[in-house]
C-alpha cells in the first residue's frame, strides 16, 4: 500500500513493514543565500521538528531519503557539516534504519551522515513493489519491474494568475501514467542494444534482461524542505520549454512519462486536475 501523508510532502509505503519517503531536503541551502547578501536563518530545526513529528505518528519501521540531503552541489559548505550529521543523529533516535537515494546534490555525502545511516546506489532501489530514485539519472533497469515508480528532483508546483495579476503558486504531487513500450525502447538503446526488423520490443527486452517490466505510472513528491517553493511545472506546454531544462531528468525527456495526463493533487490531498488543462489556465 502506498498513501501520500497528507499534509506532508511524504509518503508512506506499507507491506507489512513501513517506510516513510521524503525526497529534497537541501540541508544548508541559506548559505548559498547568505553568500548573495540574502540571509535567512537556518531552517534545519524546524524540518528536524516536522520530520521528528511524521515518525513519532506514524512510527515506520524505516526511513528513504529520495537525494538532495544537502543543497551544494560540488562542494561543502560550514553549514552542511554542522547540520547533516546532526538532523541524522536526531532522526535515528526515532527511527531504527535510514537509507539514503543520493542526488545530484549528493556529491560526497558519505562523510557527512553518521555510520548507521545506509547510502544506496544513486540508480535506486525497490520497497514493498514500489521503484524508488532521485530523478536526475537513469534508474537501474530492474526497476522497470514495478508498476509504480517515485522520484523526487522535479520540485514541482503550479502556478495561477488572477486578472489582476496576482499569483498564486502550491506545493503538488504529480501522478503521470507512464508508456511502458517507450521506456523499454530508451532502456535498450542506452544498454546499446539494437532491435532487429520486425524484432518483438517487449520479447527482447525480457530475454536480455530477464525481467518483466510493469511500469504503468510514476509519482513526482514534493519536496520536503517546503521554504525551497518549486517549479511551476503547468506554465510550459512541452518539455522543451525553459522551465523543464536542466532539471526534469532523462526519465522525464524520455517521452515515456505522459505528463500531457498528469493528475496533479495539492498537498492536502485535494485532486485540481489534468496538467494539460492546468497548463491552460496558468495565465502564461
Amino acid at each position: 500500500m502506498l498513501r501520500p501523508l497528507s499534509p506532508y510532502p511524504a509518503l508512506i509505503i506499507d507491506e507489512g513493514e513501513k517506510a516513510l519517503v521524503i525526497s529534497d531536503l537541501h540541508l544548508g541551502w541559506e548559505a548559498s543565500l547568505s553568500e548573495r547578501g540574502i540571509h535567512v536563518p537556518s531552517q534545519t530545526n524546524k524540518l528536524l521538528r516536522k520530520l521528528e513529528k511524521i515518525l513519532v505518528l506514524e512510527e515506520p519501521d524505516q526511513l528513504i531519503v529520495l537525494g538532495d540531503v544537502k543543497h551544494t552541489i560540488e562542494k561543502i559548505e560550514i553549514e552542511e557539516w554542522r547540520d547533516v550529521p546532526i538532523f541524522f543523529e536526531r532522526v535515528l533516535e526515532r527511527v531504527k534504519r535510514v537509507r539514503v537515494v543520493p542526488g545530484n546534490h549528493d556529491g560526497n555525502i558519505e562523510v557527512l551522515l553518521p555510520n548507521r545511516v545506509e547510502v544506496t546506489s544513486p540508480y535506486g532501489i525497490i520497497f514493498g513493489g514500489v521503484g524508488l530514485f532521485h530523478g536526475h539519472t537513469w534508474p537501474d533497469v530492474k526497476i522497470l519491474e514495478c508498476e509504480t515508480l517515485v522520484i523526487g528532483h522535479i520540485h514541482p508546483a503550479i502556478t495561477f494568475r488572477d486578472p489582476a495579476g496576482f499569483t498564486i503558486t502550491s506545493q503538488v504531487w504529480v501522478k503521470a501514467p507512464c508508456d511502458k513500450l517507450a521506456l523499454m525502447k530508451v532502456m535498450l538503446k542506452r544498454h546499446k542494444i539494437k532491435l532487429k526488423a520486425g524484432e518483438d520490443l517487449e520479447k527482447t527486452f525480457m530475454e536480455r534482461f530477464m525481467l518483466e517490466p510493469k511500469v504503468r505510472n510514476l509519482i513526482m513528491m514534493p519536496p520536503f524542505n517546503d521554504v525551497l517553493g518549486g517549479r511551476a511545472i503547468n506554465r510550459a506546454p512541452t518539455l522543451k520549454e525553459e522551465v523543464f531544462r536542466d532539471f526534469i531528468g532523462p526519465v522525464l525527456r524520455s517521452g515515456g512519462v505522459m505528463l500531457n495526463k498528469a493528475e496533479i493533487y495539492l498537498l492536502d490531498g485535494t485532486f485540481v486536475g489534468f496538467l494539460d488543462k492546468l497548463t491552460e489556465l496558468s495565465g502564461c
